[in-house]
């Protein structure tokens, strides 16, 4: 495995510092301090979190769909690398294989992590991407489960996000008249744009 890639796996989907309609999954660094947030939509987060909790759903979703289609014709998901950072959105590649061939396959982050999450495929980005995205929470900062000590997803500061990211939330807040959000996510976007 090329040295510059860093695995990654998934801590838990929060949308409490995201407008309703947009959550943030949060991956983690495996054997590391660095967090990353993605910013997916309804659906995914649901297929995402359907799969964390382990639950079974009455009539299988596409990512079950596709999961079966794979082991149906012998072809097996080897790993999903995020590969770029670009105008704040992830860029993903579903690595597959059979006894024959292997291909890569453009993919929405989103749907990667979900196939990722119900074949047991390794996820991977770059060191430069982690570096990028990525943030660190102190340890007095980290919030545990008191029941099973695990940790709670990491609330999403405004600052770690896209000014792309930035504006959907911004946009969201001023359609159900959350003018004081709105106004905290709009004094984020104008330092971001003035330190260009």
């Amino acid at each position: 495995m090329n040295e510059d890639k860093v695995r990654l796996k998934v801590l838990g989907i929060t949308y409490s510092q995201v407008q309703q309609g947009a959550y943030a999954l949060v991956l983690e660094q495996v054997g590391g301090p660095y967090r990353i947030p993605v910013v997916v939509g309804v659906s995914e987060a649901q297929s995402i979190a359907v799969r964390l909790e382990n639950i079974v759903p009455p009539r299988p979703m596409p990512h079950d769909i596709m999961v079966s289609m794979s082991h149906g014709f012998g072809i097996s998901l080897d790993e999903v690398f995020i590969y770029k950072f670009d105008d704040g959105v992830f860029l993903s590649e579903l690595r597959f294989s059979n006894d024959d061939r292997s291909i890569a396959i453009d993919s929405r982050t989103s749907d990667a992590i979900a196939l990722s999450l119900r074949t047991g495929a390794p996820i991977y980005t770059t060191r430069e991407i982690l570096e990028q995205t990525g943030f660190i929470i102190p340890d007095e900062e980290i919030k545990k489960d008191e029941k099973t000590g695990e940790e709670e997803p990491a609330e999403i500061r405004l600052d770690k996000l896209a000014v792309v990211e930035l504006e959907k939330m911004l946009a969201g807040c001023v359609e159900r008249e959350e003018y004081e959000r709105a106004a905290e996510i709009k004094a984020v976007i104008d330092r971001k744009r003035a330190n260009k």
